[in-house]
């Protein structure tokens, strides 16, 4: 048998692997995590409500470091605190004991994760974070140590067991840490007030952030674009300036008022009544009280509206129910709202 070398797993071929025993793997995985979880509910208690307070009243950022696993958990909380209204920041404690530590400011919380409490890294800060004064909230698996006993607030993320059946590989602890910060991000998020639309503003870059913050007003057709008749106009000529303009729909109107739309359903049912289209004009087919929107209202009010009513299209108004724009539904996809 060939041994491997140091540091490399052994190469099983997928033939050999027990599909039954991979399963079971991870459902035992899966298992381990959520029992880590659920007994994480009730520490959610008066120390939470603190380390919640103590974020609150930052006038500064929320600076959290961690060191290995514990780093790349604190980075994914750190994200999702700046994102959901709590400006924040990750610091790598390694880099902070080399100069980095000029990133903490008075006025600023530390959030401090180490599952033994007694990572060296971590340690070697709690001397210049308490000279200027910075309270540190400690996320860690044991109370009694050092960091959580020098800690303002000390939230335990303490697990029963790891998912690694060795027991030492971070899985369940790291998946504990993680939910704890996500707690604290969301309770923040409400004691904020934090809304979609702040949300969208901390995203424009992203599908979210463009459904949430695109306007009306932004993807409309304006001026000329617009197909527009009065309600004596012929059948003729509105079906003229609906291929024109191309949206499927004519706004009707008396002066700049909004008085009636005529569509694509509204001709097909004048086809399907056998009239006389000589002599019909606009008015006699149009639906009034169509539905309409403001230019100022979000574009997925817009798309909303279009898909609850079965429309393709709908006329712009302004509050005084002026025509100012019209919109269709490959507008919205071409603004990328699906």
């Amino acid at each position: 048998m060939k041994i491997p070398a140091q540091g490399t797993a052994p190469v099983v071929r997928a033939g050999d692997a027990d599909p039954a025993r991979l399963i079971a793997a991870g459902q035992r995985a899966l298992g381990t995590e959520i029992r880590g979880l659920v007994a994480l509910e009730s520490r959610i208690d008066e120390a939470f409500a603190k380390a919640c307070e103590l974020c609150l009243r930052c006038a500064g950022r929320i600076v959290v470091t961690g060191m290995g696993k514990s780093g790349h958990i604190g980075g994914k909380i750190a994200a999702t605190l700046a994102s959901t209204g709590s400006p924040a920041f990750f610091l790598h404690p390694a880099e902070a004991s080399h100069g980095d530590i000029g990133m903490i400011t008075r006025g600023d919380v530390v959030l401090a994760l180490s599952n033994s409490g007694e990572t060296p890294e971590i340690l070697a800060l709690l001397t210049p974070i308490a000279r200027l004064g910075v309270p540190v909230i400690a996320l860690t698996g044991n109370a009694s140590s050092t960091l959580a006993r020098a800690a303002a607030v000390h939230l335990d993320v303490s697990v029963a067991e790891e998912a690694c059946p060795l027991n030492l590989a971070p899985t369940a602890s790291t998946t504990a840490t993680l939910a704890m910060g996500d707690a604290l991000a969301v309770a923040l998020l409400e004691a904020r007030g934090f809304t979609a639309e702040d949300f969208a503003r901390s995203h424009p870059g992203g599908s979210l952030g463009r459904r949430l913050l695109l306007r009306v007003e932004d993807v409309m057709r304006r001026g000329d674009e617009v197909p527009r008749v009065t309600a004596d106009t012929s059948m003729a000529d509105g079906l003229l300036e609906m291929s024109r303009k191309g949206l499927g729909m004519t706004a009707v109107v008396d002066g700049k008022k909004a008085v009636g739309i005529f569509t694509d359903g509204d001709l097909r049912r004048a086809l399907e009544s056998n009239v006389d289209f000589q002599k019909l004009a606009i008015g006699d087919v149009m639906t009034i009280n169509c539905k309409s929107i403001e230019p100022q209202e979000p574009a997925l009010i817009a798309m909303k509206l279009m898909e609850k009513y079965s429309l393709n299209s709908l006329p712009v108004v302004d509050s005084s129910n002026n025509i100012v724009g019209a919109i269709n539904m490959h507008t919205l996809i071409q603004a990328k709202l699906f």
